[in-house]
């Protein structure tokens, strides 16, 4: 294995010069959903295509009919080494409300914060800080090296706070361009701040909208109680029904493609410390909900859910009106663990709603989205790699997480440029993204940087 001794000290040399760039690209306000900031978006990514180029990357902007794409291509020291994708975003959330913020959200400092440096400012964690961990790490191994030890292709967009219209198409139009051995994305967080972590799991969804149609108006329920159908208790009994008292999901099929966790990661996830009465804790909960027998990190990360998010339906204003609904509606998501297949969960959903539909009333189905999980294999090689790399950086060995939301980038990868992608990222959970006082640890800036040059020399030779 190469000394990465060098390399390593070159990224603490040069920590002043990479949190003035980081500061500088922060200062662009870079508002992806506010037409205001069209410019400034423009801006960020000629910014990028300017600190790439420098580097010796061959870099360039590329329009969508959005906000630009910045691409750029680097080769490796040998022919054989591996080639990634790396992909993050130069736009960030609007600052609102402004009046909360305790400075100016585009003028990034570094302070302190319940004893620790931070850096302030909007996009500091989110994405700007996490994406120049990795460009920075670059730098410092061509600093020393004059080369890279695997081949780069990198790929920021300005368009993920603003859910990524121009992705898709440029990601179809330019497949053979983009299409690496797999991806690298930094857009993710550590288990805490000393245990780095991967994100080897995210969870598919299903969104489903249903409304159950029985009267051609609202009744008197005096006059027609207890003789008309009522939407509401049919809808409610169908909901009440996608569950078992065990509370596993009835749907027929519904668990095709469910695999149970590896012992060996459930026993990683034990060791973590989370209980539910920590968990649910902080939201004023403390009986986990789901199927019996779990831990909560297993319930989050690992099985499939079907949760209902509103009910619509008769009378909801203030005070009292007695009637029968015409019509009643539930909005329901189905959180996919696996192989499960999103179309066949909502056809065996409808198919479970109309089995239950009274003659004389009707069913009627809008379709919210659907996208399948992402699974990375426990015992892949890169996988691997990464996270011996990240153990010898951190104080604490990282883990292998799941994660109970989705990222639709990384199912974009898997099926138009057939990758997988590792998700390693370092913000925190206090950073505050998306919210006025956004932060990024100074020790995640710089571990993050150390962390990426013994992650590429990893791949390159691990």
């Amino acid at each position: 294995m190469p000394d990465l001794s060098p390399i390593l000290a070159k990224a603490d040399e040069a920590l002043p010069q990479s949190l003035e760039r980081l500061f500088d690209l922060v200062r662009i306000p870079s508002i992806s959903t506010d037409p205001a900031y069209k410019a400034d978006c423009r801006k960020a990514g000629e910014w990028l295509v300017s600190a790439l180029t420098d580097l010796g990357f061959e870099a360039s902007l590329r329009d969508t009919p959005g906000h630009p794409m910045v691409v750029a291509h680097h080769d490796a020291d040998r022919a054989d080494a591996p080639h990634v994708l790396f992909y993050g975003h130069y736009d960030v959330q609007p600052v609102d409300p402004l009046d909360l913020w305790e400075d100016d959200p585009f003028a990034p400092a570094i302070k302190e914060k319940d004893g620790r440096k931070v850096i302030t400012g909007r996009g500091t964690s989110d994405d700007k800080g996490q994406l120049l961990t990795f460009v920075e790490a670059c730098r410092a191994y061509k600093a020393v090296k004059g080369s890279l030890p695997v081949k780069i292709t990198i790929l920021f967009e300005g368009e993920e706070e603003s859910g990524s219209p121009s992705l898709k198409p440029f990601l179809a139009a330019n497949a053979d361009e983009l299409k690496a051995d797999f991806a690298l994305v930094c857009d993710t967080s550590m288990w805490d701040r000393e245990t780095p972590a991967i994100a080897a799991a995210l969870r598919g969804l299903v969104g489903e909208e249903v409304t159950i149609i029985a009267a051609d108006r609202d009744l008197h329920s005096g006059l027609f109680g207890g003789a008309a159908a009522n939407p509401v208790h049919i809808l409610t009994k169908i909901l009440a029904d996608l569950h078992d008292e065990t509370g596993k999901v009835t749907l027929p099929g519904f668990y095709d493609g469910v695999e149970e966790t590896p012992a060996n990661i459930k026993a990683s996830w034990e060791s973590l410390g989370r209980t539910a009465e920590s968990f649910l804790g902080e939201v004023g909960l403390s009986v986990p909900a789901g199927e019996k027998g779990r831990s909560v990190l297993e319930l989050t990360w690992a099985r499939p859910t079907a949760e209902v998010n509103g009910i619509i339906g008769g009378y909801t204003g203030e005070g009292f009106k007695t009637v029968i609904a015409a019509k009643a509606s539930a909005k329901i998501s189905f959180r996919l663990v696996g192989t499960q297949d999103p179309a066949k969960v909502r056809e065996s959903f409808r198919a479970f709603v109309q089995a239950r539909i009274p003659d004389d009333c009707k069913v009627e189905f809008h379709e919210h989205g659907g996208s399948p999980a992402i699974q990375l294999s426990y015992d892949s090689p890169e996988l691997t790699k990464a996270k011996n790399a990240l153990s010898d950086e951190w104080p604490k060995p990282a883990v292998i997480i799941g994660m109970g939301g989705s990222i639709p980038i990384v199912g974009d990868f898997q099926k138009m440029l057939g990758m997988d992608s590792l998700l390693v990222g370092f913000g925190l959970t206090d950073d505050r993204i998306h919210s006025p006082n956004e932060k990024y640890d100074l020790n995640s800036f710089h571990k993050g940087i150390r962390s990426w040059i013994r992650i590429l020399d990893g791949l390159a030779n691990g």
